[in-house]
C-alpha cells in the first residue's frame, strides 16, 4: 500500500463526509422546528445520533477486521447520503427520527474504519502523523460544512441536505474508485481465526485510556454546548462572532493535527503529545473564564483547540500500537467511548451552566486533571505489565 497516495484520499474522504454532516448542522434546529420539534424533541434528534454510532462504532469496527476496510467505508458514506435524502423529503417528525437512526447506524463505521486504514498504512513511527491528518480533515470540514449550509438555506430550508447528500453520494464514488483496501485477505483470514471476544482489550491497561478519552470528549462537547450563551453573557457575541471564532479555533486545531503532532510524536512519543494537550486544554478552559471581547474569546478558544486537537489522534496512535486486537476493534471502541462523551457533555454543559456560568469551564478543567491521572496510571500499569 503507497501510504502517500492513500493519505490524501482518505484526507479528502474525511473532509467531504464532514462537509456533508456540518451542512445540516446550522440548518436541522430550524427544518425541525418547522416539521413540529419542540426543543425537547431537538435535543432527542440530536442525541440519537450519536447513540446510535456509540452502538454501532465496535461493530462496524470489527466488521471492517474481518471483511476489510473498504467496503465498510462506503457503507458508511452511502449511509449518510441517504440519511440526509431521508431528511430533505421529511414531512413528519417520525421520518426526521427515522433518518437520524439510519443516518447515527451507518456513518458509525466511517471514523473507526478510516482510523483502521490508517494503522493498516502507516509504520508505528508515522502513526501519530497520519491520524493527525484524518483528525484536520474532519476539523476543516466542519468549519465549512456548516458555513455552506448557512448560505444555501437561505433558498430554502431543505436545499442543504439535498447538497449534503449529494456530495457524500460523490464521495462514495471516490472511494470506489481511488480507494484501495489496505487489509490483505490474509489478514482478515487472521482476525477470524482468533476469534478474539470484542471485550478482551478491556482486560488490559489499555482500558484506561478508553475512560480518558471520554473525559477529553465530555469536556469538549460541554464547551461547544455552552460557548454561545457563555460568549453572549461576558462578551456579547453574536452567532455571526461566534461563527468566526470557531473557525479560528477549528483552523488553529487543524493546523497542528495536520502539520505539528506527527513531528512532535517523533521527538517526544505519543504519552508526551497526550500529556502536554491535557495540560494546554486545561489552561484553555481557565483561559475561557476571562473571555470579555471577540479578541480574547478567539485566543483563548484557539489555545483551547491546540491543546484539545492533539489527543484524540495521539491517543489512536497509542492504542492501534499497543493493542494485540484488529485495528478495527481498537478504533471501533475509540469512536463509541467519543460519542458518549457527546452524549453526557451536552447535558452535563447545560445543566452547570444554569447553576453558574463558568461552571462548564471549571468541570472542564476538572475532567482534565482527571485525564491527565488516568494517563499516569496507563503509563504505570504499562510500565509494570512490561517488567512482569
Amino acid at each position: 500500500m503507497n501510504t502517500k497516495k492513500a493519505l490524501p484520499i482518505l484526507f479528502l474522504v474525511m473532509f467531504l463526509v464532514m462537509v456533508g454532516f456540518g451542512i445540516i448542522i446550522p440548518v436541522l434546529p430550524f427544518y425541525a422546528e418547522k416539521i413540529g420539534a419542540n426543543p425537547t424533541e431537538l435535543g432527542l434528534l440530536m442525541s440519537i445520533y450519536s447513540f446510535m454510532q456509540l452502538l454501532f462504532a465496535p461493530i462496524w469496527g470489527r466488521v471492517s477486521d474481518r471483511i476489510g476496510r473498504k467496503p465498510v467505508i462506503m457503507v458508511g458514506i452511502i449511509g449518510l447520503s441517504l440519511s440526509f435524502f431521508l431528511m430533505s423529503i421529511s414531512t413528519n417528525l417520525w421520518m426526521l427520527f427515522i433518518a437520524r437512526i439510519i443516518g447515527g447506524s451507518l456513518s458509525a463505521a466511517n471514523m473507526p474504519t478510516v482510523m483502521a486504514y490508517v494503522a493498516d498504512i502507516t509504520t508505528p513511527e508515522n502513526r501519530a502523523k497520519g491520524m493527525g491528518m484524518i483528525g484536520a480533515a474532519t476539523g476543516l470540514g466542519f468549519i465549512f460544512g456548516p458555513a455552506i449550509g448557512g448560505v444555501f438555506s437561505k433558498i430554502n430550508l431543505n436545499t442543504p441536505f439535498y447538497i449534503a447528500a449529494t456530495s457524500s453520494l460523490i464521495t462514495f464514488f471516490l472511494v470506489m474508485i481511488l480507494l484501495k483496501e489496505s487489509l490483505p485477505i490474509e489478514e482478515r483470514g487472521k482476525q477470524k481465526e482468533s476469534e478474539t471476544s470484542i471485550w478482551d482489550v478491556f482486560k488490559t491497561s489499555l482500558s484506561v485510556l478508553f475512560i480518558l478519552q471520554l473525559f477529553i470528549s465530555i469536556s469538549l462537547s460541554g464547551l461547544e454546548s455552552t460557548f454561545a450563551y457563555f460568549g453572549a453573557k461576558k462578551a456579547g457575541l453574536d452567532t455571526v462572532n461566534l461563527g468566526y471564532i470557531f473557525m479560528i479555533m477549528g483552523l488553529g486545531s487543524a493546523f497542528v493535527q495536520g502539520g505539528l503532532i506527527g513531528k512532535l510524536s517523533k521527538k517526544f512519543g505519543d504519552g508526551a503529545v497526550i500529556k502536554g494537550g491535557i495540560i494546554v486544554s486545561a489552561i484553555g478552559f481557565a483561559l475561557i473564564l476571562l473571555v470579555n471581547s471577540f479578541t480574547t474569546a478567539a485566543i483563548f478558544l484557539t489555545i483551547f483547540g491546540l491543546g484539545n486537537g492533539v489527543i484524540r489522534p495521539a491517543v489512536s496512535s497509542l492504542l492501534t500500537k499497543e493493542s494485540h486486537s484488529g485495528h478495527g476493534s481498537i478504533t471501533g471502541f475509540l469512536s463509541s467511548f467519543d460519542s458518549l462523551g457527546r452524549i453526557i457533555g451536552p447535558t452535563l454543559g447545560g445543566w452547570l451552566f444554569s447553576i453558574s456560568a463558568g461552571l462548564p469551564y471549571i468541570s472542564g478543567i476538572i475532567l482534565s486533571v482527571i485525564a491527565f491521572i488516568l494517563y499516569m496510571v496507563y503509563h504505570a500499569k504499562s510500565r509494570t505489565t512490561q517488567v512482569a
